[in-house]
């Protein structure tokens, strides 16, 4: 049922983005009068799940989930239709109409992609607002129990301040922040102290697997979850939610503290003191010969952390005015945070293309549960990163036409057929080899 839910999510956002970039090349052709032959979610190799033709148009669905495209009259694109482009061009052929707007036809999908991305963004600040840890509120610092993280230099207690010179805002925000950069810096002790990101860095988060968890927590409480059925403390007065705030008169704030004095008291009866509402009570306890209680760490609500002193999130509510220029912002560092980890992936010794992933990636990052919140912030990244993707300059790829266009506008002289025909062959040769490394890299996964 999970892995449907996340398969459905994935479709409904692809589908609907599909759709609109290619109504993103469709509206502009028919404003100049240029015949579109085809419009389809998806692919139709041979056959088609639905189609219906429409005046000049057929409007299908294919089978084959890997996309979706308009055909334009007279135009060489992934259709390769060779034979229409050997005959004399005709007025509402593509290659017939002025190269400002073939050019407007190009970037039509690209400019939908970008303004729809702004645009859920832009809503989702104004109806649901921001709700995050701010990392200045982190007061005493990271709790460092990862490898990866020891790696970076990291310490229990530390306080990350900045990274590439740039001030943290959010808590959140930090491990996506070591995958684009490549120094930080950090207070320990009253010490600020710079630190280098190792150049693989994202190598070793990629090899960690995607159940690692995250890399670094903020320090948290030593709060009750629940007393183990084989613990010497399942029959003590020890409740889910009691906070131990000393051990054996040792008195502790966080749960990383508790570890010294318990290994101090292996094997021995001792007192611990918990924090009970607005009670404090002292437990007699049992320590075991390793250093435990045989309890496992819960969670407390974000408002009883926040009433006990240990951190404060922020939230923050916006009217429709202030969520234009919050959604704005989250656009630019959505797309500015993609091209810092586009540039890591062509770099192999970042290792950063082990990461690159392909439809089980993105479909996995989908939640398990629906959540319109969370849908529409995938959706919102998906549909910039598909811009983003569009305008690179690759044959078969919108970007491919944007720059033999404005080849032609600079320079006066237009590509030849011939050579847009073998651009387009290597452009879709390139985009099924990415392919097939993005999906062979889940499939990897997978099963490793």
């Amino acid at each position: 049922m999970e892995i449907l839910i996340k398969a459905s999510q994935f479709i409904l956002s692809l589908s609907l983005l599909i759709v609109l970039h290619e109504l993103g090349h469709f509206i502009p052709a028919k404003l100049f009068k240029t015949r579109v032959e085809k419009f389809y979610l998806f692919f139709d190799y041979k056959f088609s799940i639905f189609k219906k033709k429409i005046g000049d148009t057929v409007y299908g669905i294919g089978w084959i989930p890997l996309g979706g495209y308009v055909k334009i009259s007279g135009m060489i694109d992934e259709s390769m239709d060779t034979e229409q482009m050997a005959l004399p061009p005709q007025p509402w052929e593509f290659r017939s109409k002025p190269a400002w707007q073939r050019l407007i036809i190009m970037l039509g999908g690209v400019f939908v992609n970008f303004v729809l991305g702004i645009f859920i963004y832009i809503m989702l600040m104004y109806s649901y607002g921001e709700t995050f840890l701010p990392n200045e509120n982190v007061k005493d610092g990271v709790w460092v129990q990862d490898s990866l993280a020891m790696n970076l230099g990291l310490k229990t207690g530390d306080k990350v301040l900045t990274i590439d010179g740039e001030k943290i805002k959010k808590f959140n925000e930090l491990t996506l922040g070591f995958v684009n950069g490549n120094n930080f810096q950090i207070e320990r002790e009253g010490q600020v102290i710079d630190k280098v990101i190792p150049e693989d860095f994202i190598s070793q988060l990629v090899d960690r697997g995607k159940d690692a968890g995250v890399i670094l927590l903020p320090r948290y409480p030593f709060v009750i979850g629940a007393v183990s059925a084989d613990s010497p403390n399942v029959n003590s007065n020890l409740k889910p939610n009691d906070i131990v705030v000393s051990i054996n008169g040792n008195a502790i704030k966080y749960f990383d503290e508790a570890k010294s004095p318990l290994d101090r008291f292996k094997n021995q009866d001792i007192k611990v003191t918990v924090k009970r509402g607005i009670e404090t009570k002292d437990i007699p306890v049992k320590v075991t010969n390793e250093g435990k209680l045989g309890v496992s760490l819960g969670q407390l609500p974000a408002k009883d952390l926040e009433r006990l002193g240990y951190y404060k999130l922020a939230n923050i509510e916006y009217s429709f005015a202030e969520a234009i220029p919050a959604g704005w912002n989250k656009s630019v560092k959505t797309l500015t945070d993609y091209i810092k980890q586009l540039k890591k992936i062509f770099n192999p010794s970042t290792g950063a293309y082990k990461g690159l992933g392909g439809f089980i990636s993105i479909g996995s990052i989908f939640p398990s549960e629906f959540s319109a919140e969370s849908f529409w912030n995938i959706t919102a990244f998906l549909s910039i990163m598909l811009g983003f993707m569009n305008l690179l300059p690759i044959p078969a790829l919108d970007g491919g036409h944007v720059v033999f266009t404005l080849w032609e506008m600079i320079t006066g002289k237009k590509p030849g057929d011939k050579f847009l025909e073998y651009a387009q062959v290597t452009g879709f040769i390139l985009l099924i080899a990415l392919l097939l490394f993005a999906n062979g890299n889940d499939i990897f996964r997978l099963f490793n």
